[in-house]
């Protein structure tokens, strides 16, 4: 296995994300639907895609790096551990954030032998590159698995068929 290898997975669900943004897109009131929650205290759309981009920001610059998110805020509004707000950002602020985010994570690892597969980032990493990736992969599925289900809910709530 090489970082290749792992970065097209990376990828592969990437494409997803962005087509399924790409429906939210068509929507006649798109930002009402990244606004919609399934229940109170729930996560809406928006907060679902930002959390991909500010997991991406928070493991690249913080994790593997050791320094600062790029987007601060951004990183304490959406990351794990927070708790939605009701500020829902536009889709082309969601779509920037993934965008620049997965760049800075693929320049990073682009940067590194495939030897370094075995290796953690620094003493403090919870994982090695290899299981990072991984984990990275599953989570950007997961989460956007919870933004398409909240908008098959979302569409059922208002006879969207």
């Amino acid at each position: 296995m090489t970082f290749a290898d792992l970065i097209e997975s990376l990828d592969f669900n990437r494409v997803k994300t962005l087509a399924f943004i790409d429906t939210l897109a068509k929507q006649s009131d798109v930002q009402k639907v990244l606004a919609w929650r399934p229940g109170p205290g729930r996560a809406h759309i928006a907060w679902q895609l930002m959390h991909i981009a500010a997991t991406d920001d928070r493991h690249v610059h913080v994790r593997m790096t050791g320094g600062q998110p790029q987007e601060p805020k951004l990183v304490e509004r959406f990351a794990g551990g927070s708790t939605p707000d009701d500020e829902v950002p536009t889709l082309e602020a969601i779509k920037k954030y993934l965008e620049s985010q997965r760049n800075e994570l693929l320049a990073h690892l682009k940067k590194l032998p495939d030897s370094a597969l075995t290796t953690k980032p620094n003493e403090q990493a919870p994982w090695t590159y290899k299981e990072w990736l991984k984990v990275l992969a599953w989570h950007e599925a997961h989460h956007q698995g919870q933004a398409h289900s909240t908008f098959n809910l979302y569409k059922v709530a208002h006879g969207i068929k």
